[in-house]
């Protein structure tokens, strides 16, 4: 079954990059998922066939020597990557959004003529470093606090400084839940520009910049010891007094929150992932009932009512999931429309939870069989059950989002009630 549903309704680079990735998932990842899910080990190897097969400048635009993939492009793509292998997935994804965010994202916005040739003149850096060196880039974005979930300040801070006759920001913060940690070039830090006399400063001063992780200052701590999403390897970052230049802003000062505001499908690119983990949550079941799985007895059970009805609503829920999931990468662009909005929390709160309701209903429909290790659909369900949990969206902030921005338009508060 196709990721995106008929491959007849893609363009010619959609089919090609998903047909890559699904080889690239039945080949390479696939085979190596258990051993990375079970030693909570990166799967360098996976990033190495990324490198290869050049899918690590997927969203970078042809001018900078990448493939110039769009939004609706590079999700599809994600979901098959996550069909075969959820962690890399989830990985590639913290990579390909820090060169999404600096491309197309960027491009959207407004800037002064200023601005944009400095933007210009920076990522065309990071863009090299990634298309000619396959250099890796990270964003952590989580601290423990409010600030991922869009209602605080980031409490990682860059002060403006000049070392060595060069200007720049010096660095102070932690990340927690780094996907990455320990793996990627460069770490896209989102921080707050803490300027004089504005304690803590605002969620408009928030800074985007790429730290190289070898930066003196940067420091990789802690176990990572999760119940899912494993192979991440998302331990915690430490930033103390770290230096870099103006040429780290992988968008000029204030972009991030212009971006935020205007284009906020640029929050939706986690659910890719579990929209592949509910479509392989679905294929092993199929297979399992057909007999069909390697290394399994040949023992059919598709002929039992109770198995196909279970299938049925498997089905269903896919084609429900799938049908929000494509409707939602078209729909990305600037500036989107209220009903737009709404749709984008619902898709993402309903992809996310479909993912694990479907993977819970595959194991009690395959049995306790497909609870074992040897198998990937225990592998599934833990995996499954990490993406309502992950900032900025996470399920509990789609349903507050959503049922809040149904009820008032923009700007309307009710008198308080004494």
């Amino acid at each position: 079954m196709h990721i995106a549903g008929n491959p007849q309704t893609l363009t010619a680079q959609q089919r090609e990059l998903i047909a890559l990735a699904a080889k690239l998932g039945r080949e390479r990842f696939a085979p190596r998922a258990a051993q990375h899910d079970r030693e909570a080990s990166f799967p360098f190897d996976n990033y190495a066939d990324l490198r290869a097969a050049g899918l690590l400048s997927i969203c970078i635009p042809k001018s900078h020597g990448g493939m110039g993939a769009d939004f609706a492009t590079y999700v599809m793509v994600a979901a098959e990557i996550g069909r075969h292998c959820g962690a890399t997935a989830l990985s590639y994804n913290m990579h390909v959004c820090s060169t999404m965010w600096a491309g197309f994202i960027a491009d959207a916005l407004d800037m002064t003529p200023e601005q944009r040739a400095d933007h210009e003149h920076n990522r065309s850096l990071h863009f090299a470093n990634i298309v000619e060196r396959g250099q890796v880039y990270s964003q952590p974005f989580s601290e423990g606090g409010a600030a991922a979930a869009g209602k605080a300040p980031f409490g990682t801070l860059a002060h403006a400084a000049t070392v060595g006759g060069q200007g720049g920001y010096v660095v102070n913060g932690k990340k927690i839940f780094a996907s990455l940690a320990g793996a990627a070039d460069h770490y896209g830090v989102l921080c707050t520009l803490d300027k004089p006399g504005l304690r803590g400063g605002s969620q408009r001063d928030s800074l985007y910049l790429a730290v190289p992780a070898q930066a003196a200052g940067v420091s990789v701590v802690g176990d990572w010891d999760a119940l899912g999403m494993r192979a991440t390897v998302s331990r915690t970052l430490l930033l103390q007094d770290v230096f870099v230049p103006h040429t780290a802003r992988l968008m000029p000062e204030g972009l991030y929150w212009q971006s935020a505001a205007r284009y906020p499908h640029m929050f939706a690119t986690l659910s890719p992932t579990y929209m592949g983990i509910a479509q392989a949550a679905y294929d092993f079941t199929v297979a399992y009932l057909r007999a069909e799985v390697p290394g399994m007895p040949p023992v059919k059970r598709r002929m039992y009512p109770t198995k196909q009805i279970a299938v049925a609503d498997m089905r269903i829920k896919l084609e429900q999931t799938r049908a929000l999931f494509l409707q939602n990468a078209r729909d990305a662009a600037v500036d989107p429309d209220k009903d737009t909005r709404m749709r984008l929390y619902a898709a993402h709160f309903t992809i996310m939870e479909n993912a694990a309701a479907l993977a819970s209903l595959a194991i009690r429909t395959c049995g306790g069989q497909s609870m074992l290790k040897s198998l990937p659909l225990e592998r599934l369900y833990r995996d499954s059950r990490c993406g309502s949990l992950m900032l900025p969206w996470t399920a509990e902030l789609c349903l507050d989002r959503l049922g809040r921005e149904c009820l008032y338009e923009a700007g309307e508060r009710d008198e308080e009630i004494e």
